[in-house]
């Protein structure tokens, strides 16, 4: 998701620019880091909110803008985190 929005907003054709790089490290070391291991719910659903305020907004826009863009680029992807939103966590 944050390939698209960098690509369609900060048109950047190739690698991700510098902020969205960011954003993508920062989340995937907080993925890691995830109390809930495998069983991880999606972030909206998450009891625990373990970024702080400033990049949670960053990824609610990211998602808010490619959340749409995911079903016509990779339709399979975007149909697997509609059913992870679904599911309720035990």
């Amino acid at each position: 998701m944050i390939r698209i929005y960098c690509r369609e907003r900060h048109h950047s054709a190739g690698p991700l620019c510098e902020g969205c790089a960011k954003l993508r490290d920062y989340a995937h070391q907080h993925v890691e880091r995830c109390r809930f291991g495998a069983d991880k719910p999606v972030c909206a659903k998450c009891t625990v909110h373990c970024y702080n305020p400033a990049m949670r907004e960053s990824v609610r826009e990211v998602m808010r803008y490619s959340g749409p863009r995911m079903l016509a680029k990779h339709p399979v992807l975007a149909l697997m985190h509609l059913f992870d939103s679904a599911r309720s966590r035990t």
